[in-house]
């Protein structure tokens, strides 16, 4: 294998420090063993990490590094358990785009932000918040830290995916880098004086670089389509007895296209959700609840329904819906919510405390402590997008194989919980999370807080749970 270490591998690194800079390659072991790991496995170590500061010294070091027989491999935020970016040979350089991140332009008048690929979710929401300018779908719950193109390359989805589906559906065009150092554009842009306003003149190549995990090409800009800010917003929260009668009332919500995110937890999840906040976290969200309101008299209601509820949000055993409803008008998000409520009734759906869905509109981009459970666990998840008609049975036969996994998984400690949220008008997707003790990888020591972490316990190595679980995801 071909490795820094190597002579291949020294002259690959002399060559990029001559081109790049050196502070802008890194060798250090330790350095390439954290960006060669993401939050599931650990690849082989790269022999490089390279912060490019721009397209076009991306593009040169791109000739280099394939020139050279290494793969190339893009990183954004390291927010992954993918394995999309981790190496399957020490030939290799992972392409951190940490340093490729900034606002291009915000064009207020033709609805469109072309932003660089490094940009996290969160700098995109603060820059267009002040202008009354939003992105349909605005970001994932990573979004502090993870980036637009590792969003792009792996299917981002949650705030706004209700009604506007996942990050991908609003990009308008792509600056990219192959892997032979070209720099393509794809979408309006394309064209000799054209501007990125417009995805599908001529075919849609755009959507070749989508949901590749980088495999084809490195993003390094995007443009998206922007609305205004919805002027009001209303959450609410259902309590259901099982799966099946909550999925069922997020897929008719989902159809009404009622609400701009709909999303279902289960039992395991709540408790987890409800221990992993620190101190410092809850009095940010609860600060934030009360200025986000429309006027200072809803936002004080709004905070000491919070309070009240405290986290005795959900009765026990239940599965929880959660939803936002946002519009231009009171009458309109109003009529929407009361939509979300009669289709939640007729699946039997129990009104409880809203706080869990008013504290994520409140900070949707809160601290990343939720990487490591807060017993120390390791987490990984396996998602699938079907449509609501398949829901039922693919409920029905998850519970089932999971059921003939059981012994096994109590005897490892491994535990299971779902996730169900709802894209646009057609789309339901499945998520499934696996949660077990074993060492912690270099991302487990890199995301979260350090005050939250010196709260935990380091588990010890246990490589028999690490196997079973990629076992099961297999089966799953």
């Amino acid at each position: 294998m071909q490795g820094s270490e190597s002579a291949a591998g020294q002259k690959l690194i002399a060559q990029l420090r001559e081109q790049m800079g050196s502070s802008r390659v890194l060798d250090d072991t330790q350095q390439r063993e954290l960006y060669s790991s993401d939050f599931y496995a650990r690849g082989a170590t790269c022999a490089a990490v390279i912060r490019p500061a721009d397209t076009p010294m991306l593009a040169a070091a791109a000739r280099l590094v394939t020139a050279a027989g290494f793969a190339l491999l893009p990183r954004g935020g390291g927010m992954s358990y993918t394995g999309g970016y981790t190496p399957d040979s020490n030939a290799s350089v992972v392409v951190d785009t940490a340093d490729m991140q900034g606002i291009v332009a915000v064009d207020e008048q033709g609805m469109t932000i072309t932003v660089r690929a490094g940009t996290t979710w969160e700098a995109i929401y603060k820059e267009l918040q002040p202008r009354g300018l939003r992105l349909p779908f605005f970001g994932t719950f990573s979004g502090r830290r993870a980036t637009v193109g590792g969003g792009l390359s792996n299917g981002a989805v949650f705030f706004g995916s209700a009604r506007y589906g996942c990050a991908a559906d609003q990009v308008l065009g792509l600056e990219v880098v192959s892997g032979d150092g070209k720099i393509l554009r794809t979408g309006h842009a394309a064209f000799r004086g054209g501007k990125p306003f417009y995805r599908a003149h001529g075919p849609d190549l755009t959507g070749l670089f989508l949901h590749d995990s980088g495999a084809l090409g490195i993003k390094t800009e995007a443009t998206f389509r922007l609305i205004a800010m919805p002027a009001h917003t209303e959450c609410l929260s259902f309590a259901f007895a099982d799966a099946q009668a909550a999925a069922a009332a997020l897929s008719q919500i989902g159809r009404a296209d009622a609400a701009e995110e709909i999303y279902v937890l289960d039992p395991e999840t709540t408790a987890r959700n409800m221990q992993s906040g620190t101190l410092g976290s809850d009095v940010r969200r609860l600060r934030d609840i009360v200025t986000g309101q429309r006027n200072l008299l809803a936002g004080i209601k709004a905070g000491i329904g919070v309070v009240v509820a405290g986290k005795n949000l959900v009765p026990e055993h239940a599965h929880s819906l959660h939803l936002a409803c946002a519009a231009r008008s009171r009458s309109a998000v109003q009529a929407d919510a009361a939509i979300c409520r009669r289709l939640a009734a007729q699946q039997g759906g129990q009104e409880i405390p809203n706080s869990i869905p008013l504290a994520a509109r409140a900070a949707p981009f809160d601290n990343l402590n939720g990487a490591v459970g807060p017993a120390g666990e390791r987490w990984a998840a396996l998602n699938a997008k079907v449509p609501h008609s398949d829901v039922r049975l693919l409920i029905e036969q998850f519970d089932a194989l999971q059921a003939a996994h059981q012994s096994k998984l109590d005897e490892l400690n491994i535990r299971v919980s779902t996730l169900f949220t709802a894209m646009q008008t057609h789309i339901f997707s499945f998520e499934v999370v696996f949660h077990w003790f074993d060492e912690w990888l270099p991302m487990h020591k890199e995301v979260p807080e350090a005050d939250y972490l010196r709260r935990l316990q380091k588990p010890q190595p246990n490589p028999a749970a690490t196997a079973y679980v990629h076992e099961i995801r297999e089966a799953t």
